[in-house]
């Protein structure tokens, strides 16, 4: 059930979820700046699975490494997490950030346990998306700056 957690059946509604509230709260280029970090883990996974051509642990098909779940999976939680946390006070930015990392990690323990990928393949996804949300978070908070400095639109 874990690895289900990857798939854009689960992860993909959750983040559209907190995407429309930032949107309806007029956080506008905040939503915006998240969706391209989504839309980008295709962009960046497929030709990596293409290029390294690497198979599965129970199957001799190709093209597991890194792990597309594993990358949906952490961006669309923790991007989901960036979105919100701002507007659940003081408390929420002490829960969603934890929650978003561990239904992360969750997934890449599912899909090792069920035999869907290599440890090396979710944790290449980690590295990879890792740098992806460091990029997000710099263009949050110059979002953050310029709103605030301006009119207040995407302030904090």
């Amino acid at each position: 059930m874990l690895a289900d957690l990857g798939g854009i059946a689960i992860a993909l509604p959750v983040l559209a979820v907190a995407v429309g509230y930032a949107a309806w709260q007029g956080r506008r280029a905040r939503a915006l700046a998240v969706v391209l970090a989504m839309a980008a883990v295709p962009v960046l996974v497929m030709p990596l699975k293409l290029w390294l051509d690497r198979p599965g642990p129970l199957t001799a098909e190709s093209g597991y490494y890194p792990s597309g779940h594993t990358a949906t999976a952490m961006v669309a939680y923790c991007g989901a997490a960036l979105l919100l946390a701002p507007r659940t006070g003081r408390a929420g930015r002490g829960w969603a950030m934890p929650v978003a990392v561990v239904l992360s990690v969750a997934t890449g323990i599912g899909l090792v346990l069920r035999g869907y990928h290599w440890p090396l393949d979710v944790l290449g996804s980690w590295l990879l998306c890792g740098m992806l949300l460091a990029l997000l978070v710099a263009a949050l908070r110059r979002i953050d700056n310029r709103g605030a400095a301006g009119s207040g639109a995407d302030a904090p």
